[in-house]
């Protein structure tokens, strides 16, 4: 939704507030009670304002017009302490009696710039967590009898929270020797796996030192603003960057994925395009232990977290980076190898839209069916808004591909997939149906004041007439239940697949920073000095080093262009099949903060064709195959299978009882890949064997295919009115 007519008095709210802000931050913070055996973390200047200034937002223009109150408070206790510690692994119930002072109290706090009770709480959770790992590395090198009937509960969270360390101790005890059971079932000598076990406990303690307070504020503002409804959230600043990088496809880097491995980082993955890969310089599986900025001096970043290293090596394109590298298969002792690169703008390709061509018989007759899979709604803003004549966005890949598919691959129709498509950018959306449909409304969005806004395809004419399908899933959600929505009622493709997820809110991405004058932030940089010269770094900070972060703030409500709101209730495909996602654990309506499903007067719009008579037919139709599938027979089974494995909460410990129960979990998997193998004309594989991609088969897919099949077949049931001309197809 468009942020403009919010800007100037959020502007004035903000001058206010943050005026207050830097006057009440002269005085200190609460003192916070020191942990034993663990650094605290602390809060600092900048999120006790920024929690202030997310709870006026909240107040002022978040949809659901709440107040951060006593009943919010306590709401955030709880989800704050389930993040914390879901399992009831750590905390004790002492610790949870302790934590009840801050129950009604949290809503205060905030609005006086107050993190120490939450903050107490991590620090609570990180010395018990220290504590756990401390106590299991002591447990790796016993004796286990691996023939004992004996059971680790995996999942306590029904449980009542454990009254003594020596309670969970024994927990955790039967954790590592679970652990040990599972690397003896995958065949490795017993030394090796108290050998790997050791490395990976060490790890862990290792990487919970590493936690500062901005992954503690994260997971503090996560509780709060789910408290308020599940799509409102507020970014720390690397991860406001992770959301804007994923929602334009690009980056700025060397082009390379990467992960933490035994405290070095490893080269994960090679993004085709970026300079790694152009250099070929790099390999999956490389090291890097040194990072140096241009011709600056390296910086040794073993065991650093891996965000840290990240933010190391990616940077502007243009601007040179040298890494330190110990390449795949050698070890660690050996002669690092130094790889300059220049960084560029990395498109990511892979999870951008791509298409491909099906064929498929229907009654004696065949049809080129043009697939399009799309990953998300994307658009790179920042490009655009740049004058970048090729900046990267959905439609404008899409359209290219459907050029592609009419003019090279002579396809009958275009089918979309938006299975797992999770939305992102609402201007995307409307665009994209608009490639579709003649001019003419998309999306209805009510704000929070009850005006209500009728979005529009303002583009004459459409990049594709012809036979249309759109596939969803339950997790296909937001931008595409708008798109899948319009097609429907607009009656210009067949929707099928099972419900969506039923997201319909509309959420502005609001750069904190940007709501604050020069000045404000330049005091606020004064106090952050002061800080630091009082502690350990006597580096100044400049207004330009504060960074404040992001909100996604709820601020509206989609509503399809015949009325019906998309929250909760999503999209019901015309064609239904059975669910791959179980519907009553992921879903809006799973949500208990959710806002809930309503409805507007229609826009004025036109479908193109009606459809309900072909519609009827195609869903007789496809019913009889899916009954007769066996495929779908599988996926029934599965669904019954993962609801009964849904209410178990434990594990055997006994070795043989385990692997029996695995081994026939492994064989009955087995016998159902040769069962469907056979239908399709491969051969069988054995044990062990990995089944390669060329041999997948998306059962889904194919039946959608057929689907259009029978749509094209009832082509003559119908006339599609584009706006230009009638046609019959």
């Amino acid at each position: 939704m468009d942020f403009k007519s919010f800007k100037e008095m959020l502007k004035r709210v903000f001058f206010i507030i943050f005026t207050a802000a830097v006057i009440a931050c002269h005085a200190a913070p609460k003192p916070q009670p020191i942990v034993d055996g663990v650094t605290n973390v602390m809060p600092d200047q900048q999120q006790q304002l920024v929690i202030k200034e997310v709870v006026n937002l909240i107040e002022s223009y978040n949809y659901k017009k709440v107040q951060v109150n006593d009943s919010i408070s306590s709401l955030i206790l709880d989800k704050y302490i389930k993040a914390l510690d879901q399992g009831k692994n750590y905390f004790l119930a002492s610790d949870i009696k302790e934590f009840e002072k801050y129950r009604y109290s949290l809503d205060d706090d905030f609005k006086n710039g107050d993190l120490s009770g939450p903050f107490y709480i991590y620090n609570v959770y990180a010395k018990r967590l220290n504590e756990y790992f401390t106590y299991s590395l002591a447990q790796i090198k016993n004796k286990y009898d691996f023939n004992q009937n004996d059971t680790y509960v995996y999942d306590r969270e029904k449980m009542p929270w454990a009254v003594s360390t020596t309670a969970l101790n024994d927990t955790w005890k039967k954790r590592v020797k679970y652990e040990l059971v599972n690397l003896n079932l995958a065949g490795s000598a017993e030394a090796k796996n108290v050998e790997t076990l050791t490395k990976r406990y060490q790890n862990l303690k290792s990487q919970i030192a590493k936690n500062n307070n901005q992954d503690v504020f994260q997971i503090l503002m996560d509780a709060f603003t789910e408290s308020i409804d599940p799509h409102t959230n507020y970014f720390v600043p690397a991860r406001a960057t992770e959301f804007n990088e994923e929602m334009s496809r690009s980056f700025e880097g060397i082009g390379a994925r990467l992960q933490l491995e035994n405290e070095v980082v490893k080269i994960a993955e090679i993004i085709p395009g970026g300079p790694a890969f152009k250099g070929k310089q790099l390999t999956a599986g490389d090291r890097v232990i040194a990072v140096a900025q241009g011709n600056e001096d390296f910086v040794d970043i073993v065991g650093w977290r891996l965000d840290a290293t990240v933010s190391k090596i990616k940077g502007p394109k243009g601007t040179k980076v040298r890494l330190k590298v110990i390449p795949v298969g050698k070890e660690m002792s050996s002669k690092p190898v130094i790889i300059e690169m220049m960084r560029e703008k990395v498109i990511l390709e892979d999870q951008s839209a791509k298409k491909k061509v099906k064929t498929i018989n229907s009654n004696g007759k065949d049809y080129k069916v043009g697939i399009i899979s799309l990953p998300a709604f994307y658009a790179d803003f920042k490009a655009a808004n740049a004058g970048d004549k090729n900046y990267k966005s959905t439609t404008r890949d899409v359209r290219k591909l459907i050029d592609s598919l009419k003019n090279i691959d002579k396809v009958d129709a275009i089918l979309m997939d938006l299975r797992g498509n999770g939305g992102g950018s609402l201007v995307e959306a409307i665009s994209l149906t608009g490639l579709f449909i003649d001019k003419g409304p998309v999306v209805q969005v009510k704000d929070l004041r009850g005006k209500i806004e009728v979005d529009e395809d303002e583009n004459t004419g459409v990049a594709w007439d012809g036979p249309f399908g759109v596939m969803v899933d339950r997790l296909s959600a937001s931008a595409s239940e708008i798109f899948a929505g319009a097609i429907q009622d607009y009656g210009r493709g067949i929707i099928m697949g099972s419900q969506t997820y039923g997201k319909g809110t509309v959420q502005s991405s609001i750069d904190l920073n940007k709501l604050v004058n020069p000045g404000m932030l330049q005091k606020i940089a004064g106090l952050v000095t002061r800080d630091k010269t009082l502690g350990t770094s006597p580096n100044a900070t400049s207004a330009a080093d504060i960074n404040l972060g992001q909100i996604n703030l709820t601020m509206a409500k989609f509503y399809r262009v015949a009325g019906s709101s998309t929250q909760h209730k999503g999209v019901m495909p015309d064609v239904v099949f059975p669910s791959v996602y179980p519907m009553d654990k992921i879903g809006e309506d799973t949500e208990p903060s959710a806002l809930p499903w309503d409805v507007i007067p229609s826009s004025s719009f036109t479908a193109v064709a009606n459809l309900s008579t072909v519609k009827a037919g195609l869903m007789k139709n496809s019913e009889q195959r899916v009954a007769n599938s066996l495929d779908f027979k599988y996926l029934k089974e599965d669904i019954v299978e993962l609801k009964k494995r849904d209410k178990e909460v434990s594990v055997p410990l006994n070795e043989a009882k385990l692997k029996a129960e695995r081994d026939a979990q492994e064989a009955k998997s087995l016998a159902r890949q040769n069962d469907l193998r056979a239908l399709r004309g491969l051969p069988a594989i054995k044990k062990g064997e990995k089944v390669t991609k060329q041999d997948s088969f998306d059962f889904i897919e194919d039946e959608s295919l057929k689907v259009m099949g029978d749509f094209m077949q009832q082509s003559g049931n119908y006339v599609m009115n584009l706006g230009t001309a009638a046609q019959k197809l």
